[in-house]
């Protein structure tokens, strides 16, 4: 029998926090070990004009560290909604989605594909118009192999399809929304990464962006965090986020996705003997560094949050929008 500890601790969630979530539940996915259900969980306003921010977590089973970050942020945010009326206030008028367990057998199983052998960050029907490492960029030789797209023209897995539904139900509606899809196992930093995965040009949202990340780096100017999009580090076919990004456009709505690229190779650097692990190699084994990893992001989360929030008062308009797609392009396109 699969144990699956994030997601007991999950359910706890569900029963303390009563009426205050909005529970949906996807399906359910088996194995012959076991069946898990496809939870998402919404709180605040159900207004559709209102901003939305949605955390993201356990796309690859293998880093579980990112949805035990999504759990705590969780699990914070019920308690604070006890006595916290700045907190209370926001949520009259923006709305926060979670869904923090979206590969729950691969994250049982310590794998980073599904049940079905496939990955689901190279499982949308979105093909990279750039050349892909071999392997990595995502493959169709065989499910035995990491980096499974599955089969060609087959329906998008289960778990995608239920994290499709709830991106254009809870934020796709809305005129303006935030993603951050937290993972970890690439380098020795912390990475916010923004679309294209399959692609190296520059997205339509670049300006957007822009003013986001000189939002964070002014209000937090010694954050730890590379904020680059994805394709200067490497390409793919098949990514879910870009996928979802491209399902919205010529909506009107404005649809921001960001994933948390934890830098996993700090913690294996501070402590060799993580390689020993599979685990090791994408999660903080050492109990008090876990507990670090787990509030170390609360700010960025917290800076999410007032940045959605109010977002009017940030955006770029006019003058200002031209100039943040000009220096956009030239810090990470090296267009003058």
């Amino acid at each position: 029998m699969l144990q699956l500890p994030e997601l007991i601790e999950l359910e706890e969630i569900i029963l303390q926090a009563g009426d205050v979530i909005h529970l949906q539940q996807h399906g359910e996915v088996k194995s012959a070990e076991a069946s898990f259900p496809l939870y998402s969980m919404s709180m605040g306003s159900q207004d559709p004009n209102a901003p939305v921010l949605g955390f993201f977590g356990g796309v690859h089973g293998l880093e579980r560290i990112g949805s035990q970050i999504v759990l705590a942020f969780l699990r914070s945010l019920l308690v604070r909604l006890r006595w916290d009326s700045s907190l209370q206030r926001k949520l009259t008028t923006m709305r926060l989605v979670f869904m923090p367990l979206i590969n729950p057998i691969g994250i049982a199983r310590g794998t980073r594909s599904n049940g079905q052998g496939v990955d689901l960050m190279r499982n949308a029907p979105v093909e990279s118009s750039e050349k892909t490492s071999f392997l990595v960029g995502g493959h169709r030789i065989s499910r035995l192999l990491p980096w499974y797209r599955g089969e060609f023209n087959s329906p998008m897995e289960l778990e995608n399809q239920a994290l499709c539904s709830v991106v254009k139900a809870q934020l796709l509606n809305s005129p303006f929304s935030v993603a951050l899809d937290c993972h970890s196992g690439f380098g020795l930093k912390d990475r916010l990464w923004f679309p294209y995965a399959h692609t190296r040009t520059p997205f339509p949202n670049l300006p957007e962006i822009y003013a986001l990340k000189s939002l964070f780096d002014q209000s937090y100017p010694h954050h730890p965090y590379v904020i680059e999009p994805q394709a200067l580090q490497y390409c793919t076919h098949g990514d879910i986020w870009d996928y979802l990004y491209q399902e919205n456009q010529g909506s009107g709505h404005l649809f921001l996705p960001l994933t948390l690229e934890l830098g996993s190779w700090l913690w294996v650097k501070k402590n060799p003997r993580q390689l020993m692990s599979l685990l090791g190699l994408f999660n903080p084994i050492v109990p008090h560094r876990q507990q670090r990893v787990l509030r170390s992001h609360l700010l960025l989360f917290e800076f999410l949050l007032r940045a959605v929030h109010d977002h009017h008062h940030w955006l770029p308009k006019t003058n200002h929008y031209l100039n943040c797609k000009e220096e956009a392009e030239a810090l990470w396109y090296g267009i003058l």
